[in-house]
């Protein structure tokens, strides 16, 4: 096949998203696919018409990548591609969305509000300690823990770092303690459980994604029902919200509260597919190639939209 494995633009998340689409191509050459490789820019549409792929892997992260626009775009243009369509990614990647989603099917998450970052300098929206992220990005970008002993002042100041000063609004949740766990869905297969154990600090954006910084247990070593309890939640959250192909659902337990103290934080639609990223990890620890893994997701993308032999198209 002729894939175009689309990666880059301009999102926070840009080279993470060279990353994985550079590891995505090789992949996919190396199993004997003619692969071209699309950073994204605004002629975008223009380039997809040019090259002609039978199918696009999206290896984008973040915005506009993740949050429908570019779906919207291969949707009118008849494109086949890999991951969630249109409608949820636009959910998938608000946080706020993804709560009205999920929680009314029992989904626990943490109960979070909306503020004005501007609200944020006369005083706090809820008891300390609690979190501050942005509502549509990925990768912990911007994630902020405020506690008593936070040297962002308090009420917050102005002139102290923190999402506050890029974001006019952010969501806040309650700091949930404890452990943070993840588990990756490829098709309709939720794979393990893995947990992720920063050596300093907490998981954010640099714990991610730089070699070292993070440990990642895989298998994670927690109760049988605290296993089981996030491998069907993953499912759920994937069905519910209509994923396609590979997503990726991340927690925070906490371990004192047993299956009570386990909570959904989001579910990725386009999780990284990096060297150090987690979904190529649990499959590979399935039996799965990171090979396997690409070849299973373009599958996965060509029967929705009726592309393989002998199949009509999904819509």
């Amino acid at each position: 096949m002729h894939i175009a494995v689309l990666m880059g633009g301009w999102a926070n998340e840009r080279e993470v998203s060279l990353m994985s689409g550079n590891g995505v191509a090789d992949a996919l050459e190396s199993v004997g696919h003619k692969v071209t490789r699309i950073d994204l820019d605004r002629n975008i549409a223009a380039r997809l018409a040019e090259v002609q792929p039978d199918v696009v892997f999206n290896a984008l992260h973040g915005v506009p990548g993740e949050d429908g626009t570019v779906q919207g775009m291969m949707d009118l243009m008849g494109i086949a591609y890999t991951h969630s369509g249109l409608a949820t990614s636009v959910v998938a990647i608000d946080k706020e969305l993804t709560k009205q989603a999920l929680v009314p099917h029992g989904i626990p998450m943490p109960a979070g509000k909306v503020v004005e970052s501007e609200s944020l300098y006369e005083g706090d929206p809820m008891p300390r300690p609690y979190v501050l992220k942005p509502l549509n990005e990925g990768s912990s970008v911007g994630v902020a823990i405020v506690t008593d002993e936070s040297n962002c002042g308090n009420p917050i100041r102005r002139d102290a770092k923190g999402p506050w000063q890029e974001f006019r609004t952010l969501l806040a949740e309650p700091y949930i303690r404890g452990r943070e766990l993840t588990t990756a869905v490829l098709g309709d297969r939720a794979l393990m459980v893995t947990e992720l154990v920063p050596k300093s600090g907490f998981y954010d954006f640099d714990a991610k994604y730089t070699d070292g910084l993070t440990e990642h247990v895989c298998p994670a070593q927690i109760p049988a029902e605290i296993e089981a309890r996030c491998l069907e939640l993953a499912l759920q959250a994937h069905r519910l919200l209509g994923c396609r192909g590979v997503s990726r659902t991340d927690y925070r337990w906490d371990d004192e509260k047993g299956v009570d103290g386990l909570f959904v934080l989001e579910t990725n639609t386009q999780p990284g597919m990096t060297p150090l990223s987690l979904v190529p990890e649990q499959a590979k620890h399935c039996g799965i190639s990171y090979p396997e893994l690409c070849e299973i997701v373009v599958e996965d993308a060509l029967r929705h939209f009726g592309r393989l032999s002998g199949e009509s198209g999904a819509g």
